[in-house]
């Protein structure tokens, strides 16, 4: 009997250790936008929390403007190197634009990772995921203002419009992949909608942030 119990505890030990860990960023229901800040690069894009499809989400409302909502966190990419999010677009008015040029570096949706420089700011990095208008699923390309930012397409045009989209990218790849070498940190995630070069209009939805082990 003893044995037998002692197995089962190993057993179970075993398996709760084989749980995935989760780093939650995004518990808007509880906490709201706590821990959250806002930057401006040109006006303001409007964010609220607001009830969609049954739970509590973050909108983002762009008129020809950017400005980013993001969270300062250091993440240990050794251990949770996926980050999960869903993201919803819901009006896109960017027109005919060139994301690759600094007149169309506009996006709907955006959700960037940082590796931030310090005292050495021009080091700082980001990794882009966006939700393009024009550029096809998959394709990558350095930022129209600077080298340091990489971004990635993930969704692209109109098909999804309406849809939410769930996503989960290993960052730690990702950023090896754009960069040429490896990190194990990252300091913070954020959000942008952002019409300001193309001076449009863009509605979108966000949730769910998260980073896991597998």
């Amino acid at each position: 009997m003893k044995v037998a119990r002692f197995v089962l505890l190993s057993l179970l030990s075993f398996a709760l250790g084989l749980q995935a860990e989760t780093i939650t960023l995004s518990q808007f229901a509880t906490e709201g936008l706590k821990g959250w800040d806002e930057k401006h690069f040109s006006g303001e894009t409007q964010y609220s929390l607001v009830e969609r499809d049954g739970g509590k989400v973050l909108l983002a409302e762009s008129d020809n403007s950017a400005s980013a909502l993001y969270k300062k966190i250091r993440i240990d990419l050794a251990k949770t190197p996926y980050l999960n999010w869903r993201w919803l677009v819901a009006d896109n008015h960017l027109g005919d634009i060139n994301e690759q040029t600094k007149e169309g570096d506009d996006y709907p949706a955006r959700v960037y990772v940082i590796i931030d420089g310090g005292l050495f700011f021009w080091q700082t990095k980001a990794l882009n995921y966006v939700w393009s208008s024009h550029q096809i699923e998959g394709t990558a390309w350095p930022n129209a203002y600077t080298e340091n930012a990489q971004m990635i397409a993930l969704e692209s045009g109109s098909y999804y419009l309406g849809q939410w989209r769930f996503e989960k990218r290993n960052i730690r790849v990702d950023l090896r992949k754009q960069f040429g070498e490896g990190f194990r940190y990252i300091d913070g995630i954020a959000v942008m909608t952002d019409t300001d070069n193309s001076h449009g209009k863009a509605v979108a939805y966000y949730s769910d942030f998260f980073f896991s082990s597998e």
